[in-house]
């Protein structure tokens, strides 16, 4: 374990380790809270040479709590900072910061996490109620937790129990030169010690940056929720005390999505608040003048608060509420960056419910386009993986297994030329000929034999501009792995034909860990409607596999090479011999993962077939 502590410019008054984001990082922080305590107990006066004992214990029991937090959100290493909230001995307050360096913005309240997850989960309970504030500061490349302990409040704590324990003894009081405590109370949260605001000075010559900043941050959100927590993160407390964001889903009612207030302990009453009544719906932008919330927990505060509608193409997304406390309120030179920021804000919301529409649409593409649930193959086990390419709506590759009811199970894993949208109409063509044909009796060569002939007629005509089979600029052109396989009596294995159509060749692998080939290479199906396709019979008897996969399998690269290289594929087969057919799957799909730090560049697919 290693610490690395630096002497802040002011003397004394700051601390800073760096702990590594593992399971020793908590105790770590307490030896380093410890020692700083330690050293700052002698930069005062004699009798002010110790403090309290619950300044200590509140003081661990925070920073073991918001380091915790730290390492298991974010996994990384871990930034402390602690500081004496004073100019003059003795100091008012203890400020602990702890920074983890997550690139991610977790977002208070995202609509993907627990209720117990989120921002740090149980935790940040325990801290805000030992610290008479707290708060969180989000930059580019971390996130920061801060909290602030009252030490006079704690000192007159334990002034007030020697009190007690001298009245029980009938001991004199101590003169305030032998030692006695002479700090007064603090007061709870006062408006000068939040987190401080923009004024005037930085509206005028920082907004340019802020907006510049804003929509970068903004564009890469594609969830209205992450938006709208994003949004009130991002105004609160640069220009205002308190934020929310009210949004108005398409046939839904209004919900009040995020609130945000620069003291947390505010957040829920005002969220309550807010949500007794929600604006209207305007599809006029600009930003009007709001009644302030008056709050149970803080009567007397007042300031000044805005309602901005967030209007996107003539569409109005939701309203963006903010207030302001003191008696300006919000400034008029600040009300124009509020309404050029909710214009960023209201277009980010409409690419966000764009996204998630077209997910939407990709799902239930998807869904489609999978296969039904196969049941159970007699004395045969079987495995699948689909995994179409990460940022793809559906993929090009498609794979299926059905019985044809004589006996037979087909089964078919293909590759359309492509991916996307384009590849995935066709895998939606192709999966129920496939059926037909099989059902209808046809055996494997006269089955690819049909379909071959029907897609190289569909290619010719569009040469002569007669169909749309080319679309986005890519051929209709199909790589095919169609087989059969037929169960003999229990414990004495399949037997199986298959022809392979321009696709990877599939694997067998015996019990001795052998693996062979069990096909010979072909045509592309499309290319030609002359070409004749011929199938290969072999046993698949107790305890032999049988592999398919899809070139996402066999050509992932890492630089130059791909995984099949030097018969990479057979290699990570042959350490198979004592798993099934679902550890066979797993094993194979993890291998290729493993293969390259960067995520799969194409669809990845693969079926496994073992006799038993």
């Amino acid at each position: 374990m290693t610490l690395i502590a630096t002497r802040d410019r002011v003397e004394g008054s700051v601390r800073r380790a760096s702990v590594p984001g593992d399971e020793l990082a908590a105790g770590a922080a307490r030896r380093f809270l410890r020692a700083t305590l330690a050293e700052w107990a002698g930069l005062g006066p004699p009798q002010d040479a110790a403090f309290a004992e619950r300044v200590l214990d509140d003081a661990a029991l925070v920073i073991s709590e918001l380091v915790t937090n730290a390492v298991v959100h974010a996994g990384t290493a871990v930034d402390i900072l602690c500081r004496l909230d004073a100019e003059v001995w003795p100091p008012s307050g203890l400020v602990i910061e702890v920074a983890d360096r997550h690139p991610g913005r977790v977002l208070r309240g995202s609509a993907e996490q627990h209720p117990d997850e989120r921002e740090g989960g149980r935790g940040l309970h325990l801290v805000a109620a030992l610290s008479d504030t707290w708060g969180v500061t989000y930059q580019r490349d971390r996130k920061t937790v801060w909290c602030r302990l009252d030490l006079t409040g704690a000192a007159a704590a334990s002034a007030a129990a020697e009190a007690a324990a001298r009245s029980a003894t009938g001991a004199p009081a101590p003169h305030p030169a032998d030692g006695g405590d002479r700090r007064p109370l603090l007061a709870p949260v006062p408006p000068e010690e939040r987190p401080r605001r923009a004024d005037g000075e930085w509206i005028s010559r920082g907004s340019l940056t802020f907006l510049a900043e804003a929509s970068d941050l903004l564009a890469g959100q594609l969830d209205e929720d992450h938006v709208a927590s994003l949004a009130t993160q991002l105004l609160v407390p640069r220009l205002a005390d308190w934020c929310a964001v009210w949004l108005y889903p398409a046939g839904a009612a209004p919900r009040l999505a995020h609130v945000w207030h620069s003291v947390e302990q505010w957040i829920d009453p005002l969220r309550a608040l807010l949500d007794k009544s929600p604006p209207t719906p305007t599809p006029r932008p600009g930003a009007r003048s709001l009644p302030w919330p008056v709050m149970p927990c803080a009567p007397t505060e007042r300031g000044g608060s805005l309602a901005v509608p967030l209007v996107a193409a003539g569409h109005c997304h939701g309203t963006l509420l903010l207030g302001r406390t003191g008696a300006l309120g919000i400034p008029a030179e600040a009300t124009g960056l509020i309404e050029d920021f909710a214009r960023r804000v209201a277009l980010a919301m409409g690419t966000a419910r764009q996204y998630a529409r077209q997910a939407m649409i990709s799902t239930v593409l998807q869904r489609g386009l999978l296969p039904p649930a196969t049941g159970r193959i007699p004395g045969v086990e079987h495995a699948v993986v689909y995994e179409p390419m990460a940022g793809d709506w559906v993929g090009g590759d498609f794979y299926d297994l059905f019985p044809t009811g004589d006996g037979r199970w087909c089964f078919a894993l293909g590759d359309v030329c492509g991916s996307g949208p384009e590849a995935a109409s066709l895998t939606g063509i192709v999966r129920p000929v496939l059926r037909l044909l099989a059902r209808e009796g046809y055996g494997v060569s006269d089955v690819l034999d049909r379909l071959n002939k029907a897609l190289a007629d569909e290619a010719a005509a569009a040469l002569i501009g007669e169909t749309a089979a080319w679309e986005g600029g890519q051929a209709r052109f199909l790589s095919l792995l169609y087989g059969e396989i037929t169960p003999y009596a229990p414990g004495r294995g399949a037997r199986c034909t298959l022809a392979s159509a321009g696709h990877p060749l599939p694997l067998v692998l015996g019990p001795d860990g052998r693996v062979r080939p069990a096909a010979t290479p072909q045509m592309l199906l499309g290319i030609s409607d002359d070409a004749r396709y011929d199938s290969e019979s072999f046993l698949l008897a107790p305890g032999d596999t049988l592999l398919c996969v899809t070139d996402g399998v066999t050509e992932r690269r890492r630089g130059r090479r791909q995984f099949d290289d030097d018969d990479g594929l057979a290699a990570a087969l042959s350490g198979c011999v004592t798993l099934g057919a679902a550890g066979v799957a797993e094993r194979i799909r993890r291998a290729v993962h493993d293969y390259d730090a960067a995520p799969p560049a194409d669809d990845l697919a693969l079926l496994v077939l073992q006799a038993r």
